[in-house]
């Protein structure tokens, strides 16, 4: 006879969640509660990179001017030139890596002219202009470079992160990034470019591993086929000085679901041989979510939705968008192994979040600056959740963006800062950060509701677990619009000695509740402990339309 785990597990494997919630419903408890979390401490899933609680920042809008960069003779209180309130709050979160310069604008940019004494950079025009409107600042439109290169790097030292740079592919030849790793990576005293860093302040290499080639290749990053890129990637990658820096290159990968650019890429890598394959560390994979036309569009502008202005109908859609990133990654995993069988290769997912329509932005002039709702909270702690459940396939991702942009964590005009619900869900999920991912099993049941006149479902609770030593760390989305959530929660060959529950929700229930300049606490969390009975097991309501994490000590 099976044991109960597993059985459970086996379960699980052969027919999915529904069988798992009749399991479930069969073993429940006297209390009737309605949904149920196993988790087996001992069944590790690997490593959760650091990596993947990554950010992004841009020159697009209000990102780096007026969001990071301020100035260093600036009124609002910074350090060399960037925004304080910013720094505080990547240090909270324990940022562990930022992606620099794009995006698009990466391959639009060159480096050398964001270096340098600041009165004598260049002023460019922008990659994106052509979306910009008359209440954007001149910055936007034309940009001053006072953000370059050493200011990035300095400002991924003040916060202990890991620079990320992306390579200019469609308009920069090879040349150009060989010397830009020379720049930052060249000891002291050995090259005029090196000579031309310690000028700047800056006598010690910036020790630069991560490098993306490019971005979007099969779009705005040079309109390639993925064949083509492949090409490129070889050529920009081959005898790259590391000057005693181990490099970690990033493909430009797909978009979205497009298995095609994936085959197609690693084919034409491995033509010049197998070995080719050592010189790609990750995979970029970007995923936006985006159409909330309930399958009557797939028209890029038309199809989306109102940051604010939603039902629970839009709600659950682009919780489905968002989710589809999930059978993505598995997908892209399984194309990968036909051509790098051993799995050296990792996906990096380098730009992800919502999209929606123009109308949001805190600050007039900030384009594709969105207000950040709970609803965007619940889609970043799901997606977090869903890397954090695939750490052997997912080695980096990165939110976008930063600030005053997509998704952002933050939002700042002038003197006024603001975290966004976005910004606590990462302080919340900062713990799983080195865990030891852990098998964790949500049985709960489906939500149902109309899709203009069809009936859909949507998931009911999910999560992800981690493991330090003794203490279990367990994070949960309750995507129901207006109903919490009981559980039991199990935690097999172990025994509950305490534990805690922090929610992040609106506290007065509104699915629209936001952080503004004026009202910075319309999103909010709060801890309690929890009664434990000296079991393996305890209960939990979890809010409706709400991020949790538990903390649990483990005897």
């Amino acid at each position: 006879m099976l044991g109960r785990r597993e059985f459970l597990r086996k379960s699980v494997l052969a027919g999915g969640a529904v069988f798992a919630w009749r399991y479930t419903s069969l073993v429940a408890s006297p209390t009737n509660i309605a949904s149920r979390i196993d988790v087996f401490p001992e069944e590790t899933l690997g490593t959760i990179s650091p990596n993947i609680y990554g950010h992004f920042i841009e020159h697009l809008g209000g990102v780096i001017y007026d969001g990071l960069w301020v100035g260093e003779n600036s009124k609002i209180a910074n350090e060399h030139g960037i925004r304080k309130a910013v720094l505080e709050h990547l240090r909270k979160i324990q940022a562990p890596v930022i992606r620099y310069p794009g995006g698009c604008f990466a391959d639009s940019y060159d480096w050398k002219d964001g270096i340098g004494p600041a009165d004598r950079r260049p002023r460019r025009t922008n990659f994106w202009i052509g979306t910009e409107n008359d209440q954007s600042p001149a910055s936007h439109k034309y940009d001053p470079n006072a953000f370059g290169t050493n200011e990035f790097v300095r400002l991924c030292k003040l916060t202990r992160s890991e620079p990320y740079l992306a390579a200019n592919v469609r308009s920069l030849p090879a040349e150009d990034f060989y010397r830009w790793l020379e720049y930052c990576n060249s000891p002291s005293g050995t090259t005029t470019l090196a000579d031309q860093r310690a000028a700047a302040g800056f006598r010690e290499p910036f020790g630069v591993k991560f490098w993306g080639i490019g971005n979007e290749s099969w779009g705005c990053g040079g309109n390639f086929t993925a064949q083509e890129y492949a090409v490129e990637f070889r050529r920009f990658t081959t005898w790259a000085p590391g000057f005693g820096q181990p490099l970690s290159f990033i493909a430009s990968g797909p978009n979205g679901d497009d298995r095609l650019w994936t085959r197609s890429f690693l084919e034409e890598v491995v033509r010049k041989g197998n070995g080719e394959l050592g010189k790609i560390y990750g995979l970029s994979l970007h995923h936006y979510a985006s159409n909330l036309s309930r399958g009557r569009s797939t028209d890029w502008e038309t199809s989306k939705g109102d940051a604010l202005r939603f039902d629970s109908v839009d709600w659950y859609e682009l919780l489905r968008e968002g989710d589809r990133l999930e059978g993505m990654i598995s997908a892209h995993w399984q194309v990968m192994e036909e051509v790098d069988r051993e799995h050296r290769i990792k996906l990096v997912v380098d730009e992800w979040g919502p999209w929606y329509k123009p109308g949001s932005e805190a600050t007039p002039g900030n384009i594709l600056e969105q207000t950040p709702t709970l609803r965007d909270a619940v889609f970043s702690g799901m997606t977090l959740d869903v890397f954090n459940r695939h750490p052997e396939k997912v080695t980096m991702a990165n939110c976008a963006q930063l600030i005053n942009c997509l998704n952002s964590l933050y939002l700042a005009h002038d003197d006024r800062f603001v975290v966004t619900p976005v910004g606590q869900v990462f302080e919340l999920y900062a713990a799983h950060q080195g865990g030891q991912g852990v098998r964790a099993l949500f049985s709960a049941p489906a939500i149902s509701y109309d899709r203009d006149g069809k009936p859909a479902t949507f998931w009911g609770l999910k999560g992800s677990g981690s493991l330090k030593g003794k203490k279990l760390f367990l994070t949960v989305v309750n995507p129901r619009v207006s109903e919490s959530q009981q559980s039991e929660i199990v935690v097999h060959q172990s025994t509950v000695r305490s534990a805690t529950l922090t929610s992040l929700t609106s506290p007065d229930q509104d699915i629209h509740g936001r952080n503004t300049f004026e009202h910075p606490d319309g999103v909010r969390s709060a801890t309690e402990g929890l009664k434990t009975r000296g079991s393996n097991s305890l209960n939990v309501t979890f809010p409706p339309a709400s991020v949790s994490a538990l903390s649990i000590d483990l005897g």
